[in-house]
């Protein structure tokens, strides 16, 4: 069954002038000519993205959308109406967000953390700012150490409060923040601690020495482009070390005794070096 808002897989059943048909049990979803991959043939199968177009009819396109239905993403709103507002999900069509479904009002130009959804009454893919009511940590579908996708979503006293994976809600403490972050900021990080009433502590990056064997390849290409040499080591200062590799002292010390133990770094006076390079 063909859904709006997702990515589907469809058979190729005719071609015509202005693009080609795709299988949906009925007559057909049209994919524009402008979207059709080359040497595409009837029987052949694609990936495409299926909404609403201007006239509300189903169409699918190959292009990327910023989001589709499940997704918190930040987006710029293009126009306002009495009706909602128009937001940019890069497609040719922009993403509606009902008057309903604003917090204070949007404004022209101004970017906003909001959740795509499928109106059941209208069959439409639509966005909604409202979106606590869809994060919940009753349940929990994540454990301790998992690597997660995390979306930050506003800023406390003691850090920050992410999405985790769309569904749940962490705090990424101030003390684990080694790089500059803004709400709507998408990475990776892992669950620290999930506490007994499943409020959960988050870290960027990944887990233990995985997170350090992500730092190995970024401080040999440095040192590499550097003639073999940086002057840094562990006496340097954390900002320092932050500002030019854009990892914690912690992290550093970490990496730089995995490559030590490794023998592919030496220790100088004032720096590292790096061997057989």
């Amino acid at each position: 069954m063909v859904q709006a808002g997702v990515y589907n897989i469809l058979k190729v059943i005719r071609k015509a002038d202005f693009g080609i048909y795709l299988d949906d049990g009925a007559e057909g979803i049209l994919l524009p000519k402008r979207f059709v991959p080359p040497a595409t043939d009837i029987g052949d199968e694609v990936k495409v993205f299926v909404y609403h177009d201007s006239e509300n009819r189903i169409i699918a396109t190959t292009q990327s959308p910023k989001g589709i239905i499940g997704d918190i993403v930040m987006l710029k709103v293009v126009s306002v109406t009495p009706q909602g507002a128009f937001l940019d999900w890069g497609l040719m069509k922009d993403l509606f967000v009902p008057r309903s479904q604003q917090l204070m009002g949007m404004r022209v130009g101004g970017e906003y953390l909001v959740r795509i959804y499928l109106d059941e009454q209208t069959g439409r893919v639509a966005a909604s700012e409202k979106i606590e009511s869809f994060l919940n940590n009753d349940i929990l579908t994540v454990k301790d150490l998992e690597l997660v996708d995390l979306t930050v979503y506003r800023r406390t006293d003691i850090g920050y409060v992410v999405i985790i994976n769309n569904l749940h809600t962490g705090v990424l403490h101030f003390n684990e923040i080694y790089r500059n972050i803004s709400v709507g900021d998408k990475f990776q990080g892992y669950i620290k601690t999930i506490r007994t009433d499943n409020k959960i502590d988050v870290v960027s990056g990944k887990p233990g020495y995985k997170r350090v064997e992500g730092e190995t390849e970024k401080l040999i290409r440095l040192l590499q482009e550097n003639n073999g040499y940086l002057p840094y080591n562990d006496k340097s200062a954390p900002e320092d070390i932050y500002e030019f590799f854009g990892m914690s002292k912690k992290t550093f010390k970490m990496t730089t005794g995995a490559l030590y133990k490794q023998g592919k770094l030496s220790f100088a006076k004032e720096g590292i070096l790096l061997l057989n390079k």
